[in-house]
């Protein structure tokens, strides 16, 4: 079970993170609009997000635990009540401010509401030890699920790349059919101009 104190370390870390991510936040404006080194930048800064949601959802489910303890007052709960609903609405801001919609919807990679409700109940029984492990195997699903995203914009470019090609092919043969039909109708002029002189003749 978790202590109090051992709590406190979970948020105070949760809560250097999430300053980290400002940090990553406003140094977007230092990079270039596009291009691959804003791309991971981006890419980074969401996964920090996503990193976050996820503390904040394992002290959701650890502050419930510590009413049961005695050496923590009632107000004392109410207290880091606050301090979490505060840096959960920070989290929520800083999802919006990435185009993130579905963590400021309380939502993350792994599903809606009701399966992190699961998660919650998955997690009531564990230590910080098991809450760590737990915590690094969402981490690992999120990344294969990154994984398969990008194979997916990966085939997807290079689909795009053929049919592209296919177009340029397509629009080749086009205007050398053009040019055909250009250089048979001048023929064709140049042939009836000559049938008519020789009739007149």
């Amino acid at each position: 079970m978790a202590s109090p104190d051992s709590w406190m370390r979970e948020f105070n870390d949760a809560s250097k993170l999430a300053d980290e991510i400002n940090g990553m936040i406003s140094g977007r404006s230092s990079l270039p609009p596009s291009g691959p080194e804003t791309q991971r930048h981006m890419s980074a800064t969401r996964r920090k997000v996503t990193i976050l949601r996820t503390k904040l959802e394992t002290l959701q489910s650890l502050l419930s635990k510590l009413p049961n303890k005695q050496s923590i007052t009632g107000k004392e709960i109410n207290r880091r009540k606050d301090m979490l609903t505060n840096l959960s609405s920070k989290a929520d801001q800083m999802a919006i401010a990435l185009n993130m919609s579905s963590l400021a919807n309380k939502q993350n990679l792994l599903g809606p509401d009701k399966k992190m409700d699961d998660i919650m109940r998955r997690t009531e029984d564990l230590d910080n030890h098991g809450l760590v492990s737990f915590q690094r195997q969402i981490m690992k699903e999120q990344d294969e699920g990154l994984g398969k995203l990008e194979e997916t914009v990966i085939s997807t470019k290079h689909i795009a790349l053929a049919v592209n090609e296919e177009l340029d092919l397509h629009t080749m043969l086009l205007d050398n059919l053009d040019q055909h039909v250009d250089s048979t109708n001048s023929n064709l002029q140049v042939i009836i101009t000559i049938l008519l002189l020789a009739f007149l003749a």
